[in-house]
């Protein structure tokens, strides 16, 4: 893992590109070069998401956070969303200026919260509003925390290994769900209720508060080399002032961002039917517990399987873009399909269902319904494993992914929180149902010309316009660029 691939193309600011400022840099060696290594890291970072994120995630999968009533987690998880929203818009600067380590840790904290607020209802079951106000307090948190991990993600691979971080990066993550779910399904096989036990929190909430301290282990983003021996950009730290600017300025000169807006805002649209209308609305918590396990389990397959699609080396960058887009095309079309004939089965009921009517396990009919659940994994992972890639193939520059991620995580909270309001209202589930499909489809259709304009072979300095701008917010030319990091690093460049 320490040696320098000389295969792999690099420059010293962003790991892309043939232009003659490219430099190579020895990386470490021994236990030290293991821990720098960017896999290493993505690693790490993963769990850190598998102990918050990830848990969170498995809470919400087993349908109304594990509870009777569906009403308070959807209230609650608008709450999370529409703060979600605001903070994750200008977390990127927030991280541009704390640095990503000081940046998860802040965000992890909310987590932990949120699960203690579960427990806290299930033994006073008049805590709702503290519920809720968890949920407004976790928004706030995860904004940070999932700005930092993109720009992470999306910043220490080389440009032909981005799908295979991405994927291994999710693989991680959902394992969280994996074993949130296991815990679900173990401490309920038997259970008679319809909500899930102390146990069940208590244990979420010890996993989550480990999964606070992983960011202190890991290693400041200034110091990383990638696997070809290129740097990754180091994150200036300047004022708020030209940070808030750099949002803009993001926007501003790589406008086809906007074309992934409407896939940002459907990214988490459709948890809402599967986890509170399908899930939670049909099944016993025996079956919802099952279903949530191979969900999660299905995840790691979708994220694994389309990170390698995306990363063949046989095919050349633009082509491996379109193939993912129709990847998630075909799959998109062929889920809701068999989704909507289960719709038209049932309507939302003016209370929750009583045990004794929700399918079982070992019920009619069930084998099919937990199949379509697992391919609803495959897609979501899918999903986000390639919104993840394209935005990595417009830049190489963590402060610009930083940015990026905020807008990707800002978007994808706007319409998770109008959903999942919409849910807590009752509206009906085959309207929420449509509503999902419409979007999912309108997204591709904007995304697919992005694909065509913007996606390149390889992304150089000239694409890096945040990488050229100062301490002011003056844009900087390229060439100008080049030879300072040509000027400053040539101790230590290393002949190849």
């Amino acid at each position: 893992m320490t040696d320098v691939v000389e295969n792999e193309k690099g420059s010293s600011n962003n790991g892309s590109g043939d232009d003659a400022s490219q430099q190579v840099f020895q990386r470490p060696t021994g236990l030290k070069g293991f821990y720098y290594h960017p896999l290493t890291q993505v690693c790490l970072l993963g769990m850190v998401c598998f102990m918050c994120p990830g848990l969170f995630n498995s809470l919400n999968g087993l349908g109304g956070g594990g509870q009777v009533d569906n009403t308070t987690s959807a209230n609650s998880n608008a709450a999370v969303y529409a703060t979600f929203a605001v903070s994750a818009f200008f977390a990127g600067s927030i991280n541009n200026k704390l640095g990503s380590r000081l940046t998860l840790l802040l965000g992890t904290t909310g987590y932990a919260l949120y699960v203690g607020s579960y427990l806290a209802i299930n033994i006073h079951p008049n805590a709702k509003g503290f519920v809720i106000a968890a949920g407004a307090i976790l928004g706030l948190c995860a904004g940070l925390l999932w700005t930092a991990q993109g720009s992470i993600m999306m910043s220490y691979p080389t440009e032909d290994q981005k799908g295979k971080y991405i994927g291994v990066f999710w693989s991680i993550f959902n394992l969280g769900g994996v074993v949130g779910a296991s815990v679900a399904l173990g401490q309920n096989f038997k259970s008679t209720a319809n909500s899930v036990s102390n146990g069940t929190y208590i244990g979420f909430l010890i996993l989550t508060l480990i999964g606070v301290t992983i960011p202190l282990t890991m290693a400041d983003p200034n110091k990383m080399i990638r696997t070809d021996g290129t740097k990754v950009t180091a994150v200036r730290h300047p004022s708020w002032k030209t940070e808030i600017l750099g949002l803009w300025i993001a926007l501003r000169t790589d406008p086809m961002i906007v074309l992934l807006f409407p896939m940002f805002l459907a990214s988490n649209w459709f948890y809402t039917w599967q986890f509170n209308d399908y899930n939670g609305a049909i099944f016993n918590i025996r079956a919802r517990a099952l279903n949530n396990l191979v969900y999660w389990l299905a995840q790691i397959v979708g994220s694994v399987a389309i990170g390698r699609l995306l990363d063949q080396p046989k095919l050349s960058r633009r082509v491996r873009a379109f193939s993912g887009w129709g990847v998630l095309f075909v799959f998109s079309f062929m889920v809701h399909i068999w989704a909507y004939f289960y719709q038209k089965e049932y309507t939302r009921p003016p209370v929750s269902l009583p045990e004794t009517q929700r399918l079982d396990i070992f019920g009619p009919g069930y084998t099919g319904k937990i199949f379509l659940y697992i391919f609803c994994g495959i897609l979501d992972a899918m999903w986000q494993t390639t919104s993840y890639w394209l935005m990595g193939a417009m830049s190489n520059d963590p402060a610009k992914l930083a940015y990026f991620a905020g807008f990707y995580k800002s978007l994808q909270s706007a319409g998770a929180a109008g959903i999942w309001g919409a849910d807590g209202q009752g509206k009906p589930y085959m309207n929420i149902f449509i509503s999902t499909w419409v979007l999912v489809i309108v997204g591709l259709i904007f995304a697919f010309p992005m694909i065509y304009m913007r996606v390149k072979e390889h992304t150089d300095i000239t694409d890096e316009t945040l990488a050229r701008m100062d301490d002011f917010g003056n844009i900087l030319p390229a060439e100008a660029v080049e030879a300072a990091t040509v000027e400053k690093s040539e101790p230590e460049k290393v002949a190849v």
